[in-house]
């Protein structure tokens, strides 16, 4: 007697022709990958149930998250052609670019340098305060609690750490 999720049997049999029929339909390879695995997600990991046509059930959800998967990037696309819109008009139908010019992509990347370089020479306590709450975003007392100090003690290391900081590096 096998034992196997019948719908997870359609789909290990399927998986080839599902990858086909969803390339045609997104004209992508790689999309079709993705939709077929994101089936794939769908069904594992549940019950078996019995279902009539696992084959037909296969192509229905496959369908259904192609349409949620065109729906939303029609939104995203809206969103993106309204920000454009309100930011193109701000400026006077200058367009915006997203990408700084490169001698400030080059500014920037010399003084992250500097504050990087300036974080490595803060006393080892210091540096694990301002690392614990600057960088991975934990609040003072759950720096206090992860390093075993007081939130005074946080507090006094945050500060003396940006104190160092911006007396090298500046504002």
């Amino acid at each position: 007697m096998d034992d196997r999720d019948p719908l997870l049997a359609a789909y290990l049999e399927r998986r080839a022709e599902l990858v086909r029929y969803f390339r045609v339909r997104l004209r992508s390879e790689e999309a079709a990958e993705d939709l077929v695995q994101d089936i794939y997600l769908k069904i594992s990991g549940r019950p078996p149930e019995d279902i009539g046509n696992p084959a037909a059930y296969l192509y229905r959800l496959g369908t259904n998250l192609m349409l949620d998967r065109i729906k939303q990037a029609r939104r995203a696309g809206q969103r993106d052609a309204a920000w454009r819109d309100v930011h193109t008009s701000a400026t006077g139908g200058e367009d915006i670019s997203q990408t700084p010019p490169a001698d400030e992509a080059l500014a920037a990347r010399q003084r992250l340098n500097q504050i990087i370089d300036m974080v490595n020479e803060l006393p080892p306590p210091v540096r694990e305060a301002f690392r614990l709450h600057k960088l991975e975003g934990l609040s003072h007392a759950e720096t206090a609690a992860a390093m075993k100090i007081s939130r005074s003690s946080v507090e006094k290391h945050i500060m003396a750490s940006l104190k160092r900081i911006l007396t090298k590096v500046g504002r």
